[in-house]
């Protein structure tokens, strides 16, 4: 069994891959042979034998994480040869092991891994609160009233070979349509992962314990974590957002919820 693992880091978020790299090795289907393909601007970040530099030139934010799956279809030959694809933030490190059961699907459903969001505040963990694309116009519009609705994150997703670079595939051809109509999904890539896996539920749904912010209260220790990224770089410090702003924000996105079944 091989497992090709997809990761970006390009600028800043180079500093990320060590830990990444050590804790994935480590706890990630320990004993199982994984291959890493790392897209990046610094092609002096690793000489080891299974991981393979791609380069990849720096082009900020969103573009970065907007064409992903274009990227990752520039190796699709190279793939095609693995029993199992997954994709990781840059920033996400293991903690405990992981194991095939926990994570691998079997060929028999549609073949895919995705991770929910880990919501702190209830009263926004339901659906008119998620932030689907509601642009009509967009290849990654969800509309109300239509299945089972769950909000996935884009920063963890994986499955069967074949079943994730159909997904790919169909991803990258929605989000070049769109850009090419003039239109930026909501969130991204994001967006059109929650698109594709509304119409194609995965198998296996990993839940809080394995996508955890570090910054965030936790009662046990998380399967895997996404760093918080100020505790190793002040840089990627924000700045405060204002009572008054965080209001106009609860109050926008209510009115997105009520104008989603309108």
């Amino acid at each position: 069994m091989k497992v090709a693992i997809l990761y970006i880091c390009t600028g800043k978020y180079n500093q990320f891959f060590h830990e990444f790299f050590s804790s994935c090795e480590k706890f990630f289907l320990p004993g199982i042979e994984k291959d890493y393909f790392v897209f990046t601007d610094n092609m002096n970040i690793c000489d080891i034998n299974n991981v393979y530099l791609r380069y990849k030139q720096c082009e900020g934010f969103p573009k970065d994480s907007l064409f992903r799956f274009e990227m990752f279809l520039k190796i699709k030959e190279e793939l095609k040869q693995y029993d199992y694809i997954f994709f990781f933030n840059s920033n996400s490190k293991f903690l405990q092991s992981i194991l095939p059961e926990e994570v691998l699907p079997s060929s028999t459903g549609t073949g895919l891994v995705g991770a929910l969001w880990p919501r702190r505040h209830s009263i926004f963990n339901i659906p008119p609160y998620y932030p689907y694309e509601r642009n009509k116009k967009s290849t990654a519009y969800i509309p109300p009233l239509k299945g089972n609705y769950h909000y996935y994150m884009g920063g963890v997703n994986g499955g069967t070979s074949e079943a994730f670079m159909k997904m790919i595939e169909i991803c990258a051809r929605n989000i070049k349509e769109d850009y090419n109509n003039g239109i930026i999904a909501c969130v991204h890539d994001e967006s059109h992962i929650n698109h594709y896996f509304h119409l194609t539920n995965p198998d296996i749904v990993l839940k809080n314990e394995y996508c955890w912010p570090e910054e965030w209260p936790c009662e046990s220790m998380p399967k895997m974590i996404f760093r918080d990224k100020i505790k190793l770089d002040p840089s990627f410090k924000k700045k405060p957002v204002s009572t008054i702003s965080r209001l106009w924000r609860v109050i926008l996105r209510t009115k997105k919820a009520i104008g989603w079944y309108i």
